[in-house]
């Protein structure tokens, strides 16, 4: 028989692109020429992300692994200046970086990555003076993230420091309320190819008119590009002149301020603004049922993070007849919603729910789904031993989520695939 050593080297490699990134690491702890085959194949860690801490535990031979796969994504937490000197020195063409809980004052070491395009700052514990790192990267950062990050520099100069990058395709500023900026529109004319942004509300009551865009380009069919919006901490009064350059947008996230909204629901007019929607998130404000009539037909994609009835998601229904995508999280009890969603969204092909006080009928119901094909499972945890420790929590699937899994399986032919943990992008925050 073949010994598995005398296998071509291209099946080995087909064979590895079938595993996750913790098992390669795995089978590249086996031998040597496995080894030798993982480290030398780019295309397997394409996308690979590493966390990076306390560099004095990293020797030459660590850092060397690192470049022969070519890592262009890492997240380095409770950075210094010299660790970044020493990671571009490895690392050059890193293509997306994240720092967390970042140590001082300054980031000028920024500039010796010359090919970088994502850049996150989070948690920093020591104010930033300035932002004139950014000049360096103007030239092909692409996104920028600055969440709960400190900033001694005015609101004028972030903007000036912003608006240099010209190829900016997704912002990200989340903040305490402490940056107080007029209006948007200074620095959303200088970003052109801006897509996405997420914002921070906090310190907004009324969106003025020339908020996103000056008026006089807003009079004239001046139109942002911007596709996809996120609002933390929203609760400003708006109205639909205020809205009209976003015409092209197709994603909207509002993260409410309060839980108990005022008396009017500014949401309603966000989406008579926008009949092209396709995407909507919610989370807190007002009950569904002060919106739901104002739902766009052209709603493919539903997060609700809200109070809502039974007879609120049959409102949803007829609105949204099309519907693909369900997260649902009703803040009371979901165990008399589950059974409603095969009626209600028979076009659904992915749903996210909790399965805690849903029964195993309603849970078993779900494979009337005819285009289901994703199942998120956004409560994985179980106490083996209620009666004895009810602190006690295993956050994995139980046995009985797990035989639940296996017998919609079976009764779907398999063909719906169930997660029960989230992966989520080691780049961003955790502010959504």
């Amino acid at each position: 028989m073949t010994s598995p050593m005398q296998l071509p080297s291209e099946l080995w490699l087909q064979v590895f692109s079938f595993l996750s990134w913790r098992d390669k690491l795995s089978v590249r702890c086996t031998c040597s020429h496995f080894k030798h085959l993982l480290d030398k194949s780019r295309p397997l860690w394409e996308g690979f992300s590493v966390i990076l801490r306390d560099f004095s535990r990293y020797n030459r031979p660590f850092w060397r692994s690192l470049a022969q796969r070519h890592v262009g994504r890492v997240l380095m937490r409770s950075g210094k200046r010299k660790y970044l000197t020493q990671l571009s020195t490895w690392l050059p063409a890193l293509s997306a970086l994240r720092l967390d809980d970042w140590r001082e004052g300054s980031i000028d070491e920024l500039k010796r990555f010359h090919r970088l395009q994502h850049l996150s700052l989070t948690t920093c514990t020591t104010a930033l003076k300035n932002l004139d790192f950014l000049f360096h990267l103007r030239h092909h950062l692409t996104q920028l993230s600055l969440c709960n990050v400190q900033l001694t520099c005015t609101a004028s100069h972030l903007l000036a420091a912003i608006s240099q990058l010209t190829r900016l395709t997704s912002l990200l500023l989340h903040h305490d309320g402490n940056l107080r900026v007029l209006t948007l529109s200074g620095v959303l004319t200088h970003l052109t190819d801006l897509k996405h942004l997420s914002w921070t509300m906090i310190t907004y009551k009324t969106l003025p008119q020339d908020f996103f865009s000056p008026a006089h380009l807003a009079a004239g069919g001046g139109d942002l590009h911007l596709s996809d919006l996120q609002l933390l901490n929203y609760d400003a009064v708006v109205t639909q002149k205020v809205l009209q350059p976003l015409s092209h947008l197709r994603s909207l996230s509002v993260f409410h301020l309060y839980s108990v909204p005022g008396p009017t629901c500014h949401l309603q007019t966000w989406l008579m603004s926008l009949p092209q929607l396709c995407s909507l998130t919610v989370y807190g404000g007002h009950p569904l049922a002060a919106y739901a009539n104002y739902l766009p037909w052209s709603l493919l994609s539903l997060t609700l993070c809200v109070d809502l009835e039974p007879e609120d998601l049959q409102v949803v229904s007829l609105r949204v007849p099309h519907l693909e995508h369900l997260h649902l999280e009703p803040w009371s009890s979901s165990s008399n919603l589950v059974r409603l969603l095969p009626q209600l969204f028979p076009h659904l092909r992915t749903l996210r729910i909790r399965h805690h006080h849903v029964s195993d009928g309603d849970f078993l119901q779900l494979q009337q789904l005819q285009q289901l094909d994703t199942l998120e499972i956004l409560d994985s945890y179980y106490k083996p031993e209620p009666q004895v420790d009810p602190s006690w929590v295993v956050n994995e699937p139980g046995p009985r989520l797990l035989q639940l899994i296996s017998e919609l399986q079976k009764l779907t032919n398999h063909r719906v695939r169930v997660i029960t943990t989230s992966h989520r992008d080691l780049l961003t925050c955790h502010c959504i």
